[in-house]
């Protein structure tokens, strides 16, 4: 089947172009530090690139010479009109808009300086590596009188362990030793082991939980006797909070068992997890929220350096001049057009992500002013509705993004919620029942704590029509015990 000229352009066109709509989703997706980086690469790898640094006392008249463009009214669409002149218009950009030209030379002073302040940045907020679980057993291991090949086997099995295992050992000591090892190795092994385990912190080097809990009761312990009988026979009772059973097993009394319980709760069952090292990511929030006059919440977006990205002029002078050569303007004419594929995505991700937030938080605005119980169920599909745009731009845009409010900072994932219908008709968002089922539970008789059942005919009686499973599963979410372990913790204390 022949192609018409007609269909052959189009499907040209269309492979042409499918870069730019594959890198506007890229670009769209990107959280702000994300897309700092990926800026910072793209000004790396294109000579055509320019990151302004601004003058902080000097006033940028940017935000007019920016608005000249129209994108901000457009969703990620691909112009399907022919572009064979995109160079030319390119090259006469500097008339249209302005302020995406430098005249600056590449390597200026003031970039130099703050690639160097950057650096010096970085160094400064190094954090010293913290002590390993490793660290902390060669010490003492290394200040033992231990024979040369005793170390070895040491140091062979303190590399096995891993702090975010709590410490255990899961490896087999077997595995640990070298191919053909006789009863010999087998025994220093062993030997060798027993050392680690009796190292700071113990319990580590434990080959399961019994072992992890043995290894830390001591003859001064409480009950000891009472203790090791529980953790050699009646770990799963005592999760299972089966008393009589101990009590018929063991002849213990009810009072001798929950004594010795406590006992055993004083032990660590991951002796080694304050060497994990816990790394709190620090969230950037790429909207804020103001406030106008007319008290109307209105997002505004932090955009850092990616209003500050131009195309050097001095490449569009070169060619202009006509001193390039053929092979340099044809290079030129790539890369100039790649800068204005990232500038362009760039301004689609400015556009689409504040009407996309702005929208959400015209929709969430109770939650804003009243709190969390206020929050209301909320569907991508009714913000891209509103925005215009395909579901999936919705969700690209939200995705890994943050927004600061009056409330705090939230990802803008947050406020999409399902929900329920009340008596009358009102949609109630999930968050709301949640919130309800905790008061519920925290305003309880906490001798007659609130079965499954009985929450589920305190929410029918607040107007929530909410199944069974589903507080189960709340309650679970909520880190809430049942009513029989609940009921158990109050006579404790």
């Amino acid at each position: 089947m022949k192609m018409s000229f007609g269909q052959y352009q189009q499907q040209k066109q269309v492979q042409t172009l499918a870069p730019r709509m594959i890198q506007s989703m890229e670009i769209l997706q990107l959280p702000l530090a994300a897309l700092e980086e990926r800026i910072e690469q793209e000004v790396s790898e294109n000579p055509v690139l320019e990151l302004r640094a601004d003058d902080p006392d000097k006033p940028s008249d940017d935000a007019e010479t920016n608005a000249a463009t129209d994108v901000e009214q457009k969703e990620l669409v691909v112009d399907e009109t022919n572009n064979a002149d995109d160079f030319e218009r390119l090259l006469n950009l500097d008339r249209e808009l302005p302020d995406h030209f430098d005249e600056r030379p590449r390597t200026s002073a003031n970039r130099v300086q703050e690639f160097s302040d950057r650096q010096h940045d970085m160094i400064q907020n190094i954090v010293d590596r913290s002590e390993t679980l490793q660290d902390h057993l060669l010490t003492q291991v290394g200040e033992l009188d231990l024979e040369p090949e005793m170390l070895k086997m040491c140091e062979r099995i303190i590399s096995a362990l891993n702090a975010e295992d709590g410490g255990y050992l899961k490896a087999s000591l077997i595995d640990l030793l070298p191919p053909g090892a006789g009863e010999n190795e087998i025994q220093m092994a062993e030997a060798a082991l027993s050392i680690i385990q009796r190292l700071d912190p113990l319990g580590v080097g434990a080959r399961d939980l019994r072992e992890c809990l043995l290894i830390q009761v001591t003859d001064k312990m409480p009950m000891v006797d009472e203790v090791k009988t529980l953790i050699n026979d009646h770990l799963e009772d005592l999760r299972d909070n089966r008393i009589p059973q101990i009590q018929k097993a063991t002849g213990y009394t009810v009072e001798q068992i929950q004594e010795a319980w406590e006992q055993l709760r004083t032990l660590d069952p991951r002796p080694a997890s304050r060497f994990v090292e816990r790394f709190v990511p620090t969230v950037t929030p790429d909207l804020w929220i103001e406030i106008d006059d007319n008290g109307k919440y209105v997002v505004k977006m932090d955009e850092g350096p990616t209003r500050s990205l131009f195309i050097s002029n001095y490449y569009r002078q070169r060619i202009a001049s006509g001193q390039a050569t053929d092979e340099e303007k044809e290079y030129i004419k790539r890369k100039i057009n790649a800068a204005q594929w990232l500038i362009e995505s760039i301004e689609q991700r400015r556009s689409t992500l504040t009407r996309v937030a702005q929208a959400i938080i015209e929709h969430q605005e109770a939650f804003l002013k009243e709190g969390p119980h206020a929050i209301v169920p909320l569907k991508m599909q009714e913000i891209a509705d509103v925005v215009k745009v395909h579901v999936t731009t919705v969700s690209r845009a939200v995705d890994d993004k943050w927004i600061d409010t009056p409330r705090g900072i939230f990802a803008l994932r947050k406020f999409f919620v399902g929900g329920t219908q009340t008596d009358d008709g009102e949609d109630v968002a999930w968050d709301r029942v949640r919130i309800k089922l905790q008061e519920l539970v925290d305003n309880e008789n906490k001798a007659k704590p609130l079965s499954d059942d009985e929450l589920v005919k305190r929410l029918k009686a607040m107007g929530f029509n909410v199944a069974r499973r589903t507080v189960n599963k709340y309650r679970q979410k909520l880190g809430i015990p049942s009513s029989r372990q609940r009921r158990d913790w109050s006579k404790k204390k």
